[in-house]
């Protein structure tokens, strides 16, 4: 029988936000392109199937774990979309009853954080290392998971514990402070103190010198989908653009609220070279980052 048969659907990895909400409930339709949308919860697990089996055709990725990936050749291709971000001075933690500890008293202590590639943790030793000169091999780093991509092997300065939550680590007083990401400080973070007294007021300061917002999810796209079906992609990303214009009024103007965006940006193009810039100083990664030769590859996405 001959006949034209219909291109297999995109199969779509997203966390559930509000401006995720849309194209899921398929208020904002993907022109001539069907999309499966898979749930993962939570979604680290999901987030080390993409860079471990490249289980899904596009995938929410944190950003430590994309620069990651792409230093050990992970066939994917960033799109230019930030869906979660904020500021981490308040990332990192210590309990209410114990040492009133400045960051740079964390030199030869120990810190609990989830894993050394977790994206909060790139962010948190990026500050410490530039505002009050603690490298990251001052402290010894420990950890309740492995890093996604199972390529990279931690640094001698860190170590894993069965401990089950990051939060556990500082009750058990295995650690004097702890770094926790943004769901983690309302959960189980809740009663804890950032060690970084006025840290709105310290991110703010951040954000306003580096002239961008810390990303901590972006959005990815296998290689071999990208080439085999650039207009498939080209028009998920036009309506996840458009699900993020939409919902704008479901976002306030904290620093998590502006760092949702779609499209390449001197803001965006200044992230990805500050958190590729932190990830080298880490040895998260081997290579630095060539932010250029990234946004050549996904620029007709905005033309």
């Amino acid at each position: 029988m001959s006949g034209t048969h219909p291109r297999a659907p995109l199969s779509v990895l997203l966390g559930n936000y509000p401006h995720t909400r849309p194209l899921k409930d398929g208020t904002v339709p993907v022109d001539g392109v069907d999309c499966h949308y898979p749930e993962s919860s939570p979604l680290p697990p999901a987030f080390a199937r993409m860079v471990r089996e490249l289980a899904y055709d596009i995938c929410e990725m944190p950003t430590a774990t994309y620069l990651q990936a792409r230093d050990a050749g992970v066939p994917v291709t960033l799109l230019p979309v930030v869906l979660v971000g904020s500021t981490h001075h308040r990332s990192l933690t210590r309990l209410p009853e114990g040492p009133h500890l400045s960051p740079r008293e964390l030199v030869g202590r120990r810190v609990g954080v989830r894993s050394y590639g977790q994206t909060t943790g790139l962010w948190v030793r990026g500050w410490l290392r530039e505002e009050y000169g603690v490298e990251s091999s001052d402290i010894t780093w420990v950890t309740t998971e492995d890093v996604h991509v199972a390529q990279y092997v931690n640094p001698a300065n860190v170590e894993r514990s069965e401990t089950g939550r990051v939060a556990d680590l500082l009750h058990a007083h295995d650690v004097c402070a702890a770094v926790l990401g943004p769901k983690a400080i309302g959960g189980q973070g809740a009663g804890l103190l950032p060690l970084v007294a006025d840290a709105e007021t310290a991110g703010q300061a951040w954000a306003e010198r580096h002239g961008t917002i810390p990303a901590n999810h972006l959005l990815v796209v296998r290689d071999d989908v990208l080439r085999t079906r650039p207009d498939a992609v080209l028009a998920f990303y036009r309506a996840l653009k458009q699900a993020i214009a939409d919902t704008a009024d479901e976002r306030d103007d904290s620093p998590a609220g502006r760092a949702v965006v779609a499209g390449w940006s001197a803001s965006l193009s200044a992230c990805l070279e500050i958190a590729g810039q932190y990830a080298l100083e880490q040895s998260l990664i081997r290579e630095s980052v060539d932010v250029a030769a990234i946004e050549k590859k996904t620029a007709f996405l905005d033309r």
